[in-house]
C-alpha cells in the first residue's frame, strides 16, 4: 500500500514538473509574441509619420502645381494667396482667442 501512495506520489511529482516546464514555455513564448508586439507597434508609429510626412509633402506639392498652374494668369495667383492669406488670418485670429 505504501508502494501505492510511492508510485502515485511519483507520478504526481513528475506531472507537476512538465506543468512547471510547460508553463515556463508559455512564458517565454508569450515574452517573445509581447516583444513582437512592441516593435510592430514602433513599426506602425513610424509608418504613421512617414505617412503624414507624406501627405504633408503632397500638400505642399498640389499647392505648388496650383501657383506653376496659375502663373500664366497673374490675376488667379493672387486671388488664390489672397485666400491662403485669409485661411492664415482667420488661424491666428483662432490662436489668439
Amino acid at each position: 500500500m505504501s508502494e501505492d501512495y510511492n508510485d502515485l506520489i511519483t507520478g504526481l511529482k513528475d506531472k507537476i514538473k512538465r506543468v512547471i516546464l510547460k508553463h515556463e514555455d508559455e512564458k517565454k513564448k508569450n515574452n517573445l509574441f509581447l516583444s513582437e508586439n512592441n516593435e510592430l507597434k514602433n513599426e506602425l508609429e513610424t509608418k504613421k509619420e512617414e505617412l503624414e510626412q507624406l501627405k504633408n509633402k503632397y500638400a505642399k506639392l498640389e499647392l505648388t502645381k496650383a501657383f506653376l498652374s496659375s502663373s500664366e494668369n497673374e490675376h488667379d495667383a493672387k486671388i488664390k494667396i489672397n485666400g491662403i492669406v485669409r485661411e492664415i488670418d482667420n488661424c491666428i485670429a483662432l490662436l489668439n482667442r
